[in-house]
Order: structure tokens, then C-alpha cells, then sequence
């Protein structure tokens, strides 16, 4: 077991040390990640720790593989019109 799967035996929320580690990132990145919004996060405590519960961690992962397919998608579509050009010099005329 690795990765997600590992994060059930840690239980329903996990620490920001965990998802970095999860995420294959620094605790700075996790943490820059939740301070912006962009990884939905929790407060526990009086002094107020961060806590990701792995559901969200999960969703989190599976739009950010849906956001590179579309970006590919559109990568794709954008050169799609544009002729072919060869740099060979035999094919000038």
C-alpha cells in the first residue's frame, strides 16, 4: 500500500506533513495550497492546525487530473487548424 491508500491507516483527516508527503511536495507547498483556498482544509485546535480529510484530498487530486486532460484537450484543439509546415529544404520549390 502507498500514496492514498496508505493515508486510510491515518485516519480520516490528515496533517498538513501528510498531505505533502502524499502529494510528493513540500509542507510549504501544502501549506501555500491551503492558505489560498485551493485545497479545502479544516482548523483544529486552540492553536489551530491544519487538517485535510482525505476524502477531499482524493477530489482534490482527481480535478487536478481532470484539469490536465482539458488543458491537453485544448492544446490539441489550438494547433489543430494550423498547416504543416516541413523544414526540409527538398520539399521547397
Amino acid at each position: 500500500m502507498n500514496g492514498i491508500e496508505n493515508a486510510g491507516a491515518l485516519g480520516r483527516f490528515l496533517t498538513l506533513a501528510d498531505t505533502a508527503e502524499l502529494l510528493n511536495i513540500s509542507a510549504r507547498q501544502a501549506y501555500s495550497l491551503v492558505r489560498s483556498g485551493e485545497l479545502p482544509a479544516i482548523k483544529i485546535g486552540a492553536s489551530g492546525h491544519w487538517r485535510i480529510e482525505r476524502s477531499v484530498l482524493e477530489s482534490y487530486i482527481d480535478a487536478k487530473y481532470e484539469e490536465s486532460r482539458r488543458i491537453g484537450l485544448w492544446n490539441q484543439a489550438e494547433y489543430a487548424d494550423l498547416p504543416e509546415y516541413s523544414f526540409d529544404p527538398r520539399d521547397r520549390t
